[in-house]
């Protein structure tokens, strides 16, 4: 295929996903009760799973402080079309979360005609790894960095004269980013995979980064979940062994790159 042709086979792989992610979209627009009522402010919400599950534990350690049920924010808003906006916002990210899988494998598909048998068997497996594990920081995010996010930030008080009113804007920032930076951080294996391939990482490196990685792990836990040891290993213990995974997905990949590979 000549330049203009390979570009032509890239905009028909575009327009499709971006028709998957305006359908979406669209199918999220249409079910406004579903995605705030049910997705987006049931976090804010005692009954919330999470939350439940939380208070639970809570009481049989005699942790108050993981209760959640104290803690219920007003949401409000400030702009004339706030609403209707943040309603529009919302619609496109869920559109294009739900698309992922699909846009991962139109990717696959223009890149497939470039590649050896043998890595098209793998690269399939990839676009399922792919997909998977971002779903699975999507979920990580949404069930357990949101809550206590919003617990920990929503009762923090500099003085009980102070109440707290929260934006619409600003809980929708904390709920989006926070499962979409989840989503983004589970990728962490494809990443490391990938950079060790073309020689940018190498194994040793990251076991060099262990202890570093450790401490960044427990400050960003500390800073996001109220001050109990519980909450902070919650949120640790799945991230380092995401960093560990990583680690042995980079010493699979170096030793294909080998020659005794």
């Amino acid at each position: 295929m000549s330049f203009w042709e390979h570009l032509e086979e890239l905009r028909w792989h575009l327009v499709r996903s971006a028709l998957a992610i305006l359908i979406m979209a669209v199918a999220a627009f249409l079910n406004r009760h579903l995605i705030f009522d049910g997705i987006i402010l049931a976090p804010n919400q005692p009954e919330f799973f999470t939350n439940r599950v939380f208070c639970k534990i809570g009481e049989m350690l005699g942790l108050p402080g993981m209760c959640f049920e104290a803690v219920k924010l007003k949401i409000i808003n400030y702009s004339m079309s706030g609403q209707f906006m943040t309603h529009m916002k919302i619609s496109f990210i869920a559109g294009l979360v739900l698309a992922t899988p699909y846009v991962v494998w139109e990717i696959w598909r223009f890149l497939a005609p470039a590649l050896k048998e043998t890595e098209k068997k793998y690269s399939r497996g990839a676009v399922l790894v792919i997909s998977a594990l971002f779903l699975l920081g999507v979920l990580f995010g949404y069930y357990v960095i949101v809550p206590l996010t919003i617990q920990f930030f929503g009762s923090y008080q500099v003085s009980e004269a102070v109440n707290n009113q929260i934006a619409l804007s600003s809980f929708i920032s904390t709920v989006v980013s926070g499962t979409l930076a989840t989503g983004l951080i589970f990728e962490l294996p494809v990443f490391t995979f990938f950079l060790t391939r073309t020689g940018i990482l190498s194994t040793r490196f990251l076991k060099k980064s262990r202890k570093y990685t450790l401490v960044i792990i427990l400050v960003l836990s500390a800073i996001i979940t109220p001050p109990d040891i519980f909450s902070q290993i919650l949120v640790g213990i799945p991230l380092y062994g995401l960093f560990e995974f990583s680690i042995w997905i980079s010493s699979k990949a170096e030793r294909k790159i080998s020659p005794a590979g």
